[in-house]
Parts: C-alpha cells; structure tokens; sequence
C-alpha cells in the first residue's frame, strides 16, 4: 500500500469501528469486515491496524475470533493522531538533491525541504481540529466549510 492511502483507509477504519460500536474485544471488527467497508484486502487492513494498534488507538487479537476495537471514544480521537500513528505526513513530495556548484541547486533543496515542513505542519495543524466523530456526521462544523478535494472519489 502507498503511503498516501495509509491515512484514508486508516481514517475509515477508526470511523467503521465507532459506527459498529467496536469498543471491547467482545465488539471487535475481523479485518475482512473492515477491508469490505473501505473496500481494500484484508492484508492492508492489519497493516494499517497494527500501526493504529502500536499509537495506542485501537487493540487488536488476531485469529479466526480475531479483530480490532476502540481504545478511545471517536470524540477524543483527533485525524493528525491518526496522521501520526500511520506515519503519514502532507505528501507533497520530496526534495531532490541539488547540482554541485550550483548556486541555484545547493540553495534551492534546503529551502524547498522547509516549505514542505510548513506545509506539513499546516496539515497537522488542520486535521487537529476534526475527529473520528466528526467523519461520521452528515454536516460537522469542523469540515462544514470545505468541499470534498477534486483528486477523491465521492459518493452520490
């Protein structure tokens, strides 16, 4: 899985498990369940809850009665955690590495890298403000005044 669907698929499943009511092993969710809802294999699902797992986000117990549950309530689980836990960050690339003895390629690649820690750290700053909850109401005021981005599909 690539780097940039961590976080969606991620996102997803804390949302899937809050809307199950997934908060005890009793409740727990199998990754097939979860993979179907996203919809993605099963593989990418314990990969991506592993990690949720290790930030403390979610339990999981593997096996046939296996599955993941929440560890917090969605209202206390905020997206740049989630950000953090799948080892994400604004992916807006990386810096090349500049031509030696050029003014422009030795200079440019140190200042470009700090740009992408702005914009990384706006992105964090941003998804601080939105929780697991909030994904699962129809209009949250932390999302009301944005549209979906044009790069995602969008259900009807």
């Amino acid at each position: 899985m690539s780097d940039s669907q961590r976080f969606p698929v991620a996102a997803h499943a804390l949302a899937y498990l809050a809307h199950k009511g997934a908060y005890s092993a009793a409740d727990a969710a199998p990754s097939a369940v979860l993979a179907a809802s996203v919809p993605t294999n099963p593989v990418v699902i314990r990969r991506v809850t592993a990690l949720l797992a290790k930030a403390g986000l979610i339990a999981t117990r593997p096996g046939a009665s296996g599955g993941s549950w929440l560890l917090r309530q969605p209202e206390t689980i905020r997206l740049d955690e989630v950000l953090k836990a799948v080892n994400g960050c604004a992916h807006l690339g990386s810096t090349p590495a500049g031509a030696k003895g050029c003014p422009v390629g030795e200079h440019i690649p140190r200042q470009v890298a700090k740009a992408l820690t702005a914009a990384d750290q706006a992105a964090g700053a941003a998804l601080a403000k939105i929780t697991i909850a909030d994904l699962l109401e129809a209009d949250p005021a932390s999302l009301r005044d944005f549209a979906p981005h044009s790069s995602c599909p969008v259900a009807a």
